[in-house]
């Protein structure tokens, strides 16, 4: 035990692989470990380099391994999948991760605290709620529509086809029918209720945090987008660039060059696919607002929605937005208006 060095831990619910290795990178140990008796394995080993795969509970166990004197380092699992030699077993995986850690061109992924976690949890909760009450939205339209009860888009129509439901002398809802839609139409009124209260978690969130407030100054971000920035970016010097931060997002484009010959595609819709929705949400409303009061005072957005359509547009400037929130966050700076704004 005491010539362990380099360990590969293989997380799961209940049953963990561990794979560990000397400094010459001798195998010392192979083993199963339940989960009660993860943290009572590792105490008995003198501080070592663990490597992990980012991963469900990984956060966690980072941090408990850490707190343990260990040097913990989480990986993504497409960057450890080349290092599996043959069949795909716990076993193999383990021993992937021990080589995979030691590469000193490997990308790691920064631990996040409880409170950014925490964060995370409000904001993918409160997108659940949102998918489901778009679901229980379309299901009350399709259900009506049946019935041959139709009503414009948007939040009045639904209005609408739900007063429809309350009324009992609206005959042109059978009973059975009537009592389904009159659940549903408290499921979304109770899913409305409880996505307004995780807006104004995220508000009180927001204002708790001193770099979230300084992200809502930069056009395109509001408190959702640089709460959930703050959650997700545990440490944004991890990224050596702008550029590397929009790709880790997913907002550049696909390469297939070869030859010297650079071809360039459509996005590669990498990485955080909430994150990069907002994004785009965010340069909308940028540009939204632009048409309504003028581009005047931003020439580089007036030349590319002259020659480009506005939805291209919008993804470029996403791109331009998560650069400027990555150099906010890197450099602890708070945002310059250009010199054609300010003047």
């Amino acid at each position: 035990m005491q010539a362990i060095t380099t360990i590969g831990l293989d997380i799961a619910k209940s049953v963990f692989q561990v794979h560990g290795v000397d400094a010459a990178g001798q195998v010392v140990i192979r083993r199963q470990l339940k989960r009660r008796y993860v943290l009572a394995f590792f105490q008995k080993l003198p501080p070592c380099l663990v490597g992990i795969e980012a991963c469900a509970s990984s956060h966690h166990w980072s941090r408990e391994l850490q707190a343990l004197g260990h040097t913990v380092r989480m990986m993504p699992p497409a960057y450890v999948k080349p290092y599996v030699k043959r069949q795909k077993n716990d076993a193999a995986d383990a021993e992937a991760i021990c080589e995979a850690v030691t590469r000193a061109n490997m990308r790691f992924v920064a631990t996040k605290t409880p409170e950014q976690q925490s964060c995370l949890t409000l904001h993918r909760t409160r997108h659940l709620f949102i998918r489901q009450q778009t679901a229980v939205i379309n299901a009350i339209r399709a259900h009506l529509a049946e019935f041959g009860i139709v009503a414009p888009v948007g939040r009045q129509g639904v209005e609408e086809l739900l007063n429809v439901v309350a009324n009992p002398c609206d005959k042109r809802v059978p009973e059975v029918a009537r009592a389904c839609l009159a659940a549903l139409g408290a499921q979304l009124r109770m899913l409305k209720a409880q996505i307004l209260e995780f807006d104004r978690m995220i508000i009180t969130w927001h204002r708790s945090s001193e770099m979230s407030r300084r992200l809502d100054d930069c056009p395109g971000i509001g408190p959702a987008l640089a709460t959930a920035l703050v959650a997700t970016v545990a440490d944004p010097k991890a990224f050596r660039s702008g550029r590397n931060f929009s790709a880790w997002i997913g907002l550049v484009p696909k390469q297939h060059s070869s030859g010297g010959k650079d071809k360039l595609g459509s996005i590669s819709k990498q990485g955080d696919r909430y994150l990069r929705s907002l994004f785009v949400a965010g340069a909308l409303a940028v540009i939204r607002y632009a048409k309504i009061h003028g581009t005047k005072h931003r020439p580089w957005l007036t030349a590319l929605l002259a020659r480009r359509p506005t939805k291209v547009a919008a993804i470029a400037l996403a791109n331009k937005i998560a650069r400027m929130a990555w150099a906010m966050m890197a450099k602890g700076e708070r945002y310059k208006e250009p010199v054609a704004l300010a003047a």
